[in-house]
């Protein structure tokens, strides 16, 4: 085993918190912004408008997931790097991650054309919808690099446990965008190409500010380019690491997108009140899970620098309070979840057959908060160790798990498919547990 050195230090709840509370606040404006779009030019009186933005808001969602790697594993390298006293603080790590970035952001720019015909073929939206669409996708197109950007930057923030810098770049990123979008689309008419160009001015505001803040860290950028020797970024070892976790954390959010496809599939063809309602409750799921994702963070930041310092108690700690916390935060919104649904679901939705089924449905739902719990926090300790294939493979194994049994209880219908929902999150907690008690011990040591 390789020797390494230790360098010692605890984990106590309030390190959880400062990186959990200010995460969760950034990460719940998220739903906020999309809200406000939807309600701009919803009330501008035109369906092809709305729909334009909503399928275009879908198909940047599905091209920027396949890029999240860059926040999450620059996080989880550059939190071992802190870990580990480098003195250049992961700079190599999110050096090479903005280049991927760039690049990535520019490759999506010229393929701008080809992305909009899938679009296209793939939804295929009526005629004034489709030139909404279009009217969105070629003005929102231009914040690719800057929204990558942002990805690799938060990554790095976060790995530092600089959460409240992460979260004031977040909230001024989802400001500008509110601003900006009401202006554009109210007081110059711009209408679905306003709103995109709201998120564009938001992502560019974010990622030069970002970059400031981390050249400021490094002394300027005379003293961050004196800390990179030559040929560094260019390291072939740490290339091919970097370019494996890719890998496997981008078929990682293919499963998970293709799990959330599955139940939103066989939803439907139960009908439409069945998938409206489906729809209601996984809106709720993923205001939880936003609260959940502030855990995860946290865990991933502490874990990934005790993997860093070569300290297990450090690990135990992190692993121990992240996972009580969650749990607390699980039972307590769950039962929010559960007494509060009524009112909300009414809110959703004015038809009365889909609050009827939506009601029905809530108690099995709600549960949800707690059966997902553990897979967001292990998942937050798997990116901070760096455990990628851990994460790829029990992902898509735990999708197995659940389609095998959505298609084995269908005859249960609604029932059988929130059962199935409920395997799935329960298999990724048990086969990460599984995992990571078999890992624990090599992720370690002795100095």
């Amino acid at each position: 085993m390789t020797t390494r050195l230790q360098f010692p230090f605890d984990v106590r709840s309030r390190d959880v918190w400062s990186i959990a509370l200010p995460a969760s606040i950034a990460f719940i404006t998220e739903p906020v912004v999309g809200l406000v779009d939807i309600t701009v030019v919803g009330r501008l009186g035109d369906a092809a408008l709305l729909g334009g933005l909503v399928l275009g808001a879908l198909v940047f969602d599905f091209v920027f997931s396949m890029a999240y790697f860059l926040r999450i594993g620059t996080a989880g390298l550059v939190a071992q790097s802190v870990g580990a006293r480098d003195p250049r603080d992961g700079l190599l790590h999110v050096s090479r991650a903005l280049i991927i970035a760039v690049a990535v952001g520019l490759a999506v720019i010229a393929l701008a054309f080809p992305i909009l015909w899938a679009a296209n073929a793939l939804l295929a939206p009526e005629t004034s919808v489709a030139s909404a669409l279009a009217d969105y996708f070629f003005v929102r197109i231009w914040s690719a690099p800057f929204s990558l950007v942002n990805f690799a930057l938060l990554g790095w923030f976060y790995g530092r446990a600089a959460a409240r810098t992460g979260m004031m770049l977040q909230l001024l990123l989802h400001g500008i965008n509110i601003i900006c979008s009401i202006g554009l689309v109210y007081g110059l008419g711009w209408g679905v190409a306003g709103a995109a160009a709201g998120t564009l001015l938001g992502q560019i505001v974010s990622a030069l500010l970002g970059l400031s803040i981390m050249v400021r860290h490094y002394g300027g950028v005379a003293s961050l380019f004196s800390r990179i020797a030559p040929g560094e970024l260019g390291d072939a070892a740490a290339v091919r690491r970097m370019f494996g976790l890719s890998r496997d954390l981008m078929i990682r959010s293919m499963a998970l997108m293709g799990a959330y496809g599955w139940f939103a599939a066989q939803g439907s063809r139960m009908g439409e009140v069945a998938l409206a309602a489906n729809a209601v409750l996984l809106n709720l799921l993923m205001v939880v899970g936003f609260f959940l994702d502030g855990i995860a963070q946290a865990a991933e930041q502490l874990t990934g620098k005790a993997v860093g310092a070569n300290w297990r108690p450090a690990y135990d700690q992190a692993y121990r309070l992240s996972m009580i916390w969650g749990l607390f935060i699980a039972l307590g919104l769950g039962a929010a979840w559960y007494l509060g649904g009524p009112w909300v679901i009414n809110f959703m939705t004015t038809n009365a057959e889909v609050r009827a089924q939506a009601l029905t449905f809530l108690p099995v739902a709600a549960l949800c908060a707690l059966s997902f719990m553990p897979a967001f926090v292990y998942d937050g300790i798997l990116i901070g160790t760096t455990q990628n294939v851990v994460m790829r493979n029990g992902m898509i194994a735990s999708l197995v798990v659940f389609v095998g049994v959505a298609l084995l209880l269908r005859d249960w219908g609604n029932w059988g498919l929130w059962a199935a929902m409920h395997s799935w999150f329960l298999a990724r907690g048990a086969i990460y547990w599984w995992a990571l008690e078999r890992k624990k011990a090599g992720l370690f040591s002795p100095a």
